[in-house]
Protein backbone atom coordinates (compact mmCIF):
# COMPACT_ATOMS: atom_id res chain seq x y z
CA UNK A 1 0.00 0.00 0.00
CA UNK A 2 2.85 2.36 0.80
CA UNK A 3 4.06 1.53 -2.44
CA UNK A 4 1.14 2.63 -3.90
CA UNK A 5 1.07 6.17 -2.39
CA UNK A 6 4.38 6.59 -3.46
CA UNK A 7 3.74 6.24 -6.82
CA UNK A 8 0.53 7.93 -6.55
CA UNK A 9 2.65 11.07 -5.19
CA UNK A 10 5.27 10.80 -8.01
CA UNK A 11 2.58 10.97 -10.50
CA UNK A 12 1.35 14.17 -9.25
CA UNK A 13 4.61 16.02 -8.78
CA UNK A 14 5.31 14.92 -12.42
CA UNK A 15 2.03 16.24 -13.32
CA UNK A 16 2.74 19.69 -11.48
CA UNK A 17 6.22 19.74 -13.14
CA UNK A 18 4.53 18.74 -16.54
CA UNK A 19 1.79 22.01 -16.07
CA UNK A 20 4.84 24.27 -15.36
CA UNK A 21 6.97 22.95 -17.87
CA UNK A 22 4.26 23.80 -20.62
CA UNK A 23 3.99 27.24 -19.18
CA UNK A 24 7.90 28.01 -19.84
CA UNK A 25 7.92 30.27 -23.07
CA UNK A 26 11.36 31.23 -25.14
CA UNK A 27 11.89 34.10 -27.14
CA UNK A 28 14.32 33.98 -30.56
CA UNK A 29 15.05 37.03 -32.39
CA UNK A 30 16.69 37.20 -36.30
CA UNK A 31 18.54 40.64 -35.91
CA UNK A 32 19.16 41.79 -39.52
CA UNK A 33 20.64 45.05 -41.51
CA UNK A 34 17.22 46.41 -42.44
CA UNK A 35 14.90 44.85 -39.58
CA UNK A 36 14.65 43.13 -36.01
CA UNK A 37 12.20 40.17 -35.78
CA UNK A 38 11.19 38.67 -32.10
CA UNK A 39 9.44 35.22 -31.78
CA UNK A 40 7.40 33.96 -28.56
CA UNK A 41 7.41 29.87 -28.69
CA UNK A 42 6.67 27.11 -26.22
CA UNK A 43 10.10 25.95 -24.75
CA UNK A 44 7.86 22.28 -25.26
CA UNK A 45 7.42 22.04 -28.53
CA UNK A 46 8.12 25.04 -30.25
CA UNK A 47 5.29 26.46 -31.40
CA UNK A 48 5.13 29.86 -32.52
CA UNK A 49 2.67 32.42 -30.38
CA UNK A 50 3.58 35.37 -31.06
CA UNK A 51 5.91 38.06 -33.05
CA UNK A 52 7.23 41.25 -33.12
CA UNK A 53 9.03 43.53 -35.76
CA UNK A 54 11.32 46.60 -35.42
CA UNK A 55 14.63 48.64 -37.25
CA UNK A 56 17.48 47.04 -37.75
CA UNK A 57 19.76 45.09 -35.51
CA UNK A 58 23.36 44.78 -37.12
CA UNK A 59 25.49 44.90 -33.91
CA UNK A 60 28.07 46.37 -35.69
CA UNK A 61 26.22 49.30 -37.64
CA UNK A 62 23.75 50.49 -35.16
CA UNK A 63 24.89 52.19 -31.92
CA UNK A 64 24.32 49.86 -28.61
CA UNK A 65 21.30 52.10 -27.31
CA UNK A 66 19.82 52.28 -30.46
CA UNK A 67 19.91 48.70 -31.21
CA UNK A 68 18.95 48.68 -27.35
CA UNK A 69 15.49 49.89 -28.48
CA UNK A 70 14.56 48.09 -31.81
CA UNK A 71 15.38 44.70 -29.56
CA UNK A 72 12.67 45.93 -26.87
CA UNK A 73 10.73 47.18 -29.13
CA UNK A 74 10.47 44.06 -31.10
CA UNK A 75 10.21 41.40 -27.76
CA UNK A 76 7.46 43.90 -27.10
CA UNK A 77 5.35 43.13 -29.54
CA UNK A 78 6.45 39.21 -29.52
CA UNK A 79 5.98 38.91 -25.88
CA UNK A 80 2.39 40.02 -24.23
CA UNK A 81 3.46 42.01 -20.46
CA UNK A 82 1.16 39.17 -19.16
CA UNK A 83 3.42 36.13 -20.17
CA UNK A 84 6.98 38.43 -19.63
CA UNK A 85 7.60 36.07 -16.34
CA UNK A 86 7.00 33.11 -18.17
CA UNK A 87 10.07 33.80 -20.23
CA UNK A 88 13.24 31.12 -19.29
CA UNK A 89 15.29 31.50 -22.26
CA UNK A 90 16.18 34.30 -25.13
CA UNK A 91 18.78 33.53 -28.47
CA UNK A 92 18.99 36.09 -30.82
CA UNK A 93 21.07 35.46 -34.24
CA UNK A 94 22.61 39.09 -34.89
CA UNK A 95 24.32 40.32 -38.23
CA UNK A 96 27.56 41.25 -37.27
CA UNK A 97 27.89 39.08 -34.16
CA UNK A 98 30.28 36.20 -33.61
CA UNK A 99 32.60 34.39 -31.33
CA UNK A 100 35.72 34.09 -33.36
CA UNK A 101 36.92 36.04 -29.71
CA UNK A 102 35.82 36.06 -26.25
CA UNK A 103 35.83 40.07 -27.06
CA UNK A 104 34.28 39.99 -30.60
CA UNK A 105 32.65 43.32 -30.60
CA UNK A 106 30.15 43.00 -32.82
CA UNK A 107 29.11 39.93 -30.26
CA UNK A 108 29.88 42.47 -27.15
CA UNK A 109 27.24 44.98 -27.99
CA UNK A 110 24.51 42.23 -29.12
CA UNK A 111 25.03 41.09 -25.67
CA UNK A 112 24.97 44.25 -23.49
CA UNK A 113 22.20 46.06 -25.99
CA UNK A 114 19.73 42.42 -25.48
CA UNK A 115 20.58 42.34 -21.82
CA UNK A 116 19.22 45.95 -21.16
CA UNK A 117 16.52 45.22 -23.61
CA UNK A 118 15.15 42.63 -21.45
CA UNK A 119 15.70 44.09 -18.14
CA UNK A 120 13.82 47.09 -19.72
CA UNK A 121 11.03 44.93 -20.18
CA UNK A 122 11.18 42.75 -16.83
CA UNK A 123 11.87 39.62 -18.62
CA UNK A 124 14.44 37.72 -16.33
CA UNK A 125 15.40 34.60 -18.38
CA UNK A 126 17.64 31.84 -17.09
CA UNK A 127 19.56 31.50 -20.57
CA UNK A 128 20.40 34.57 -22.97
CA UNK A 129 22.35 33.90 -26.28
CA UNK A 130 23.67 35.27 -29.08
CA UNK A 131 24.82 34.15 -32.39
CA UNK A 132 25.90 35.18 -35.76
CA UNK A 133 22.44 35.68 -38.03
CA UNK A 134 24.24 33.05 -40.02
CA UNK A 135 24.56 30.76 -37.70
CA UNK A 136 20.76 30.94 -36.11
CA UNK A 137 19.50 30.57 -39.73
CA UNK A 138 21.57 27.18 -40.32
CA UNK A 139 19.54 26.21 -37.03
CA UNK A 140 16.26 27.02 -38.87
CA UNK A 141 16.65 24.03 -41.33
CA UNK A 142 14.69 21.20 -40.32
CA UNK A 143 15.55 19.34 -37.24
CA UNK A 144 18.17 22.33 -36.11
CA UNK A 145 21.33 20.70 -37.28
CA UNK A 146 24.54 21.12 -35.39
CA UNK A 147 27.24 20.55 -38.08
CA UNK A 148 26.93 21.36 -41.89
CA UNK A 149 27.48 23.51 -44.65
CA UNK A 150 25.61 27.44 -44.69
CA UNK A 151 25.52 29.59 -47.83
CA UNK A 152 23.95 32.73 -48.69
CA UNK A 153 23.37 34.06 -51.63
CA UNK A 154 22.06 37.52 -51.71
CA UNK A 155 23.68 40.98 -52.63
CA UNK A 156 26.94 39.28 -51.85
CA UNK A 157 28.19 35.61 -51.11
CA UNK A 158 29.38 33.72 -48.04
CA UNK A 159 29.87 30.06 -47.20
CA UNK A 160 30.66 29.05 -44.02
CA UNK A 161 31.04 25.02 -42.11
CA UNK A 162 29.37 25.07 -38.75
CA UNK A 163 30.50 22.55 -36.10
CA UNK A 164 28.41 22.27 -33.16
CA UNK A 165 26.16 25.14 -34.23
CA UNK A 166 28.89 27.73 -34.30
CA UNK A 167 31.12 29.09 -36.96
CA UNK A 168 34.29 26.52 -37.60
CA UNK A 169 35.29 28.43 -41.03
CA UNK A 170 34.30 31.43 -43.33
CA UNK A 171 34.96 31.44 -47.23
CA UNK A 172 33.99 34.41 -49.07
CA UNK A 173 31.84 37.40 -47.99
CA UNK A 174 34.36 40.36 -48.57
CA UNK A 175 32.15 42.89 -50.03
CA UNK A 176 31.38 43.86 -53.37
CA UNK A 177 34.69 45.85 -53.63
CA UNK A 178 37.10 42.80 -53.44
CA UNK A 179 34.74 39.49 -53.45
CA UNK A 180 30.93 38.16 -53.52
CA UNK A 181 31.09 37.02 -57.07
CA UNK A 182 28.04 35.40 -58.24
CA UNK A 183 25.70 37.77 -55.75
CA UNK A 184 22.96 40.12 -57.00
CA UNK A 185 25.51 43.23 -56.92
CA UNK A 186 27.78 41.06 -59.26
CA UNK A 187 24.18 39.77 -61.71
CA UNK A 188 23.51 43.77 -61.11
CA UNK A 189 27.11 45.07 -62.76
CA UNK A 190 27.23 42.06 -65.08
CA UNK A 191 23.82 43.22 -66.58
CA UNK A 192 25.11 46.91 -67.24
CA UNK A 193 28.43 45.70 -68.47
CA UNK A 194 26.02 43.67 -71.25
CA UNK A 195 24.25 46.65 -71.62
CA UNK A 196 27.51 49.12 -72.22
CA UNK A 197 29.23 46.11 -74.39
CA UNK A 198 26.01 46.11 -76.74
CA UNK A 199 26.16 49.65 -77.12
CA UNK A 200 29.95 49.99 -78.39
CA UNK A 201 29.72 47.03 -80.01
CA UNK A 202 31.68 44.76 -78.05
CA UNK A 203 28.86 42.51 -76.88
CA UNK A 204 26.65 41.15 -78.83
CA UNK A 205 22.63 42.21 -78.78
CA UNK A 206 20.66 41.74 -75.42
CA UNK A 207 17.57 42.95 -73.96
CA UNK A 208 19.26 44.06 -70.77
CA UNK A 209 20.55 47.01 -72.40
CA UNK A 210 16.92 48.31 -72.79
CA UNK A 211 16.04 46.76 -69.73
CA UNK A 212 18.67 48.32 -67.56
CA UNK A 213 18.52 51.77 -69.23
CA UNK A 214 14.84 51.90 -68.29
CA UNK A 215 15.64 51.29 -64.87
CA UNK A 216 18.23 53.96 -64.68
CA UNK A 217 16.51 56.52 -66.79
CA UNK A 218 17.68 56.67 -70.02
CA UNK A 219 15.66 58.54 -72.25
CA UNK A 220 13.33 56.03 -74.29
CA UNK A 221 14.98 57.63 -77.46
CA UNK A 222 17.90 56.65 -77.06
CA UNK A 223 17.47 53.05 -76.57
CA UNK A 224 18.07 50.52 -78.28
CA UNK A 225 14.62 48.94 -79.40
CA UNK A 226 12.63 52.19 -78.95
CA UNK A 227 11.40 52.01 -82.74
CA UNK A 228 11.05 48.63 -83.01
CA UNK A 229 8.98 48.46 -79.52
CA UNK A 230 5.58 46.59 -80.45
CA UNK A 231 3.19 47.94 -77.67
CA UNK A 232 1.59 45.86 -75.42
CA UNK A 233 -1.98 45.56 -73.90
CA UNK A 234 -0.93 45.25 -70.21
CA UNK A 235 2.04 46.31 -68.59
CA UNK A 236 2.07 44.17 -65.25
CA UNK A 237 2.79 45.59 -61.77
CA UNK A 238 6.09 44.93 -59.74
CA UNK A 239 4.72 42.92 -57.56
CA UNK A 240 3.35 40.42 -60.04
CA UNK A 241 6.83 39.56 -61.78
CA UNK A 242 9.20 36.93 -60.09
CA UNK A 243 11.36 37.91 -57.19
CA UNK A 244 8.77 40.73 -56.49
CA UNK A 245 9.86 43.13 -59.49
CA UNK A 246 13.07 44.74 -60.45
CA UNK A 247 13.89 46.44 -57.34
CA UNK A 248 14.26 43.56 -54.63
CA UNK A 249 14.10 39.96 -55.18
CA UNK A 250 11.27 39.43 -52.90
CA UNK A 251 11.66 40.53 -49.70
CA UNK A 252 12.71 38.40 -46.96
CA UNK A 253 14.22 41.12 -45.33
CA UNK A 254 16.57 39.51 -47.27
CA UNK A 255 15.29 39.76 -45.06
CA UNK A 256 16.08 39.29 -47.67
CA UNK A 257 17.09 37.79 -46.35
CA UNK A 258 19.17 35.86 -44.03
CA UNK A 259 21.74 38.60 -43.27
CA UNK A 260 24.37 36.91 -44.52
CA UNK A 261 26.92 35.12 -43.03
CA UNK A 262 29.80 35.38 -41.15
CA UNK A 263 28.92 38.70 -39.80
CA UNK A 264 29.31 40.74 -42.74
CA UNK A 265 26.07 43.07 -42.75
CA UNK A 266 24.00 45.37 -45.54
CA UNK A 267 24.13 45.51 -48.80
CA UNK A 268 27.34 43.95 -49.97
CA UNK A 269 28.18 41.25 -47.74
CA UNK A 270 26.49 39.22 -45.63
CA UNK A 271 25.91 40.14 -42.18
CA UNK A 272 27.61 37.93 -39.69
CA UNK A 273 30.56 36.93 -38.16
CA UNK A 274 33.38 38.91 -39.23
CA UNK A 275 31.96 42.37 -39.13
CA UNK A 276 32.65 43.50 -42.42
CA UNK A 277 29.80 45.33 -44.40
CA UNK A 278 28.48 44.42 -47.63
CA UNK A 279 25.88 41.75 -48.68
CA UNK A 280 23.09 40.74 -46.64
CA UNK A 281 22.51 37.27 -47.35
CA UNK A 282 20.30 36.92 -44.14
CA UNK A 283 19.92 40.50 -45.22
CA UNK A 284 20.20 40.73 -48.64
CA UNK A 285 19.72 39.04 -51.73
CA UNK A 286 17.62 38.25 -49.21
CA UNK A 287 18.35 40.16 -45.77
CA UNK A 288 19.19 39.11 -46.02
CA UNK A 289 19.75 42.52 -46.77
CA UNK A 290 19.91 44.79 -50.55
CA UNK A 291 18.11 42.33 -52.70
CA UNK A 292 15.92 40.33 -50.65
CA UNK A 293 14.44 36.67 -50.87
CA UNK A 294 11.42 36.27 -53.27
CA UNK A 295 7.63 35.96 -52.18
CA UNK A 296 8.64 36.64 -48.95
CA UNK A 297 6.77 39.94 -47.54
CA UNK A 298 9.48 41.76 -46.39
CA UNK A 299 8.82 45.43 -44.97
CA UNK A 300 8.14 47.46 -48.17
CA UNK A 301 10.58 49.09 -50.80
CA UNK A 302 13.67 48.30 -49.43
CA UNK A 303 16.09 51.53 -49.00
CA UNK A 304 19.16 49.74 -49.79
CA UNK A 305 18.18 49.30 -53.41
CA UNK A 306 17.06 53.07 -54.87
CA UNK A 307 14.28 55.13 -55.95
CA UNK A 308 13.12 52.69 -58.29
CA UNK A 309 9.16 53.14 -58.82
CA UNK A 310 6.69 50.60 -59.68
CA UNK A 311 5.95 52.21 -62.69
CA UNK A 312 9.70 52.12 -63.78
CA UNK A 313 9.94 48.59 -62.80
CA UNK A 314 7.08 47.33 -64.06
CA UNK A 315 8.53 49.13 -67.50
CA UNK A 316 12.05 47.71 -66.73
CA UNK A 317 10.75 43.91 -66.55
CA UNK A 318 8.43 44.41 -69.94
CA UNK A 319 11.95 45.59 -71.59
CA UNK A 320 13.70 42.82 -70.08
CA UNK A 321 11.35 40.06 -70.97
CA UNK A 322 10.00 41.39 -73.87
CA UNK A 323 6.72 40.22 -73.25
CA UNK A 324 3.87 41.33 -70.86
CA UNK A 325 0.20 39.50 -69.86
CA UNK A 326 -1.70 38.22 -72.13
CA UNK A 327 -0.41 40.50 -74.84
CA UNK A 328 3.11 39.49 -75.87
CA UNK A 329 5.16 41.95 -77.97
CA UNK A 330 8.43 40.45 -79.44
CA UNK A 331 11.79 42.21 -79.54
CA UNK A 332 13.75 41.97 -82.64
CA UNK A 333 16.84 40.46 -82.05
CA UNK A 334 19.12 42.90 -84.25
CA UNK A 335 17.96 46.48 -83.75
CA UNK A 336 18.48 49.42 -85.68
CA UNK A 337 20.08 51.25 -83.39
CA UNK A 338 22.35 54.30 -84.58
CA UNK A 339 25.69 55.25 -83.92
CA UNK A 340 24.18 58.70 -82.36
CA UNK A 341 21.64 56.82 -80.64
CA UNK A 342 24.25 54.74 -79.11
CA UNK A 343 26.58 57.57 -78.01
CA UNK A 344 23.68 58.64 -76.52
CA UNK A 345 22.57 56.17 -74.49
CA UNK A 346 26.07 55.83 -73.07
CA UNK A 347 26.12 59.29 -71.91
CA UNK A 348 23.04 59.17 -70.01
CA UNK A 349 23.75 55.92 -68.63
CA UNK A 350 27.07 55.94 -67.42
CA UNK A 351 26.55 58.71 -65.42
CA UNK A 352 22.87 57.17 -63.82
CA UNK A 353 25.48 54.38 -62.49
CA UNK A 354 28.01 56.87 -61.40
CA UNK A 355 25.58 59.14 -59.26
CA UNK A 356 24.49 56.15 -57.16
CA UNK A 357 26.58 53.93 -54.41
CA UNK A 358 27.63 50.84 -56.42
CA UNK A 359 26.42 48.14 -54.36
CA UNK A 360 23.13 49.97 -55.41
CA UNK A 361 23.51 47.77 -59.17
CA UNK A 362 22.23 45.10 -57.02
CA UNK A 363 18.76 46.12 -57.87
CA UNK A 364 19.22 45.46 -61.02
CA UNK A 365 19.57 41.43 -60.28
CA UNK A 366 16.12 40.14 -60.85
CA UNK A 367 16.09 42.18 -64.15
CA UNK A 368 18.75 39.28 -65.39
CA UNK A 369 16.43 36.62 -63.77
CA UNK A 370 13.73 38.04 -65.85
CA UNK A 371 15.14 38.15 -68.85
CA UNK A 372 16.98 34.74 -69.01
CA UNK A 373 13.23 33.55 -68.23
CA UNK A 374 12.45 34.62 -71.69
CA UNK A 375 15.99 32.80 -72.87
CA UNK A 376 17.94 36.45 -73.46
CA UNK A 377 21.03 34.65 -74.29
CA UNK A 378 23.62 37.53 -72.41
CA UNK A 379 21.64 37.03 -69.57
CA UNK A 380 20.98 33.62 -69.42
CA UNK A 381 25.23 33.17 -69.34
CA UNK A 382 25.22 35.89 -66.65
CA UNK A 383 23.36 33.46 -64.57
CA UNK A 384 25.48 30.18 -65.58
CA UNK A 385 28.95 32.26 -64.77
CA UNK A 386 26.88 33.36 -61.19
CA UNK A 387 26.07 29.54 -60.44
CA UNK A 388 29.76 28.33 -61.07
CA UNK A 389 30.81 31.69 -58.79
CA UNK A 390 28.58 30.29 -56.22
CA UNK A 391 29.99 26.95 -56.36
CA UNK A 392 33.50 27.95 -55.14
CA UNK A 393 32.80 28.75 -51.76
CA UNK A 394 31.38 25.45 -51.51
CA UNK A 395 34.27 23.57 -52.71
CA UNK A 396 36.65 25.17 -50.64
CA UNK A 397 34.81 23.91 -47.71
CA UNK A 398 36.17 20.11 -48.65
CA UNK A 399 32.32 18.98 -48.84
CA UNK A 400 31.50 15.41 -47.70
CA UNK A 401 29.34 13.92 -49.88
CA UNK A 402 25.77 13.63 -48.87
CA UNK A 403 26.20 16.73 -46.42
CA UNK A 404 24.22 18.94 -45.20
CA UNK A 405 24.51 22.63 -47.39
CA UNK A 406 21.86 24.90 -45.59
CA UNK A 407 20.89 28.33 -48.04
CA UNK A 408 19.68 31.41 -47.73
CA UNK A 409 19.25 35.04 -49.95
CA UNK A 410 16.92 35.59 -52.49
CA UNK A 411 19.15 34.24 -55.38
CA UNK A 412 18.42 30.55 -54.02
CA UNK A 413 15.04 31.04 -52.66
CA UNK A 414 12.64 28.54 -53.96
CA UNK A 415 11.96 31.02 -57.21
CA UNK A 416 15.79 31.91 -56.92
CA UNK A 417 17.19 32.29 -60.33
CA UNK A 418 20.48 30.03 -59.36
CA UNK A 419 18.16 27.35 -57.68
CA UNK A 420 17.87 25.33 -60.20
CA UNK A 421 21.39 25.92 -62.08
CA UNK A 422 23.73 25.42 -57.96
CA UNK A 423 21.45 22.47 -57.79
CA UNK A 424 22.38 20.70 -60.95
CA UNK A 425 26.27 21.67 -60.22
CA UNK A 426 25.92 20.41 -56.65
CA UNK A 427 24.37 16.83 -57.69
CA UNK A 428 28.19 15.79 -58.78
CA UNK A 429 29.65 16.16 -55.07
CA UNK A 430 26.21 14.09 -54.05
CA UNK A 431 24.78 17.85 -51.94
CA UNK A 432 21.27 18.93 -51.95
CA UNK A 433 20.58 22.46 -50.60
CA UNK A 434 17.71 23.19 -47.55
CA UNK A 435 16.69 26.57 -48.17
CA UNK A 436 15.42 28.77 -45.31
CA UNK A 437 13.53 32.30 -45.43
CA UNK A 438 15.16 33.55 -42.09
CA UNK A 439 16.97 32.67 -38.28
CA UNK A 440 13.63 32.99 -36.43
CA UNK A 441 13.19 29.41 -36.25
CA UNK A 442 16.41 28.79 -35.83
CA UNK A 443 16.76 31.41 -32.85
CA UNK A 444 13.51 29.53 -30.61
CA UNK A 445 15.42 26.33 -31.48
CA UNK A 446 19.13 27.67 -29.95
CA UNK A 447 16.79 29.26 -26.83
CA UNK A 448 15.44 26.15 -26.35
CA UNK A 449 18.73 24.34 -26.28
CA UNK A 450 20.06 26.97 -23.51
CA UNK A 451 16.97 25.75 -21.73
CA UNK A 452 17.75 22.12 -21.42
CA UNK A 453 14.52 21.16 -23.52
CA UNK A 454 14.27 18.48 -25.97
CA UNK A 455 16.02 18.63 -29.10
CA UNK A 456 13.98 20.93 -31.68
CA UNK A 457 11.98 18.42 -34.23
CA UNK A 458 11.16 19.20 -37.89
CA UNK A 459 8.09 20.40 -37.05
CA UNK A 460 9.06 23.98 -35.25
CA UNK A 461 7.97 26.56 -36.87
Amino acid sequence: MNNDLNQDSDRARKRVRDLVRDRDLVVGLDAGGTRTRAVLASAVDGRVLGQGVAGPGNALTVPVPLLTDHLAEAVAGAVPEADRARVVAVAGGFAGAAETAPDEPGRLNALAALTAALRRLGIAADSVGVSSDIEAAFASAPGAPADGLALVAGTGVVAMRIRDRRCAVTVGGDGWLLGDDGGGFWIGRSAVRAALRMADGRGGPTTLADAVGRALGVPSGALPYAEERLYVEERPHAEDLPYGGPAGLGGLDGEGGLGGAGGRDGVGSPSGAGGRDGVDGRDGLGSRDGVESPRSGGDGPNPAVGPVSADASASASVSASGASGPARGRLPAEPEWSPDRRAAYRMHLLPAVMAEPPIHLARLAPLVAEAARHEDAVARAILDEAADHLLEPVRALAPRQGERIVATGGLLGPEGPLTALLSERLKAFGLTLDWVADGCRGAVALARLGHGGPPPSSRTT
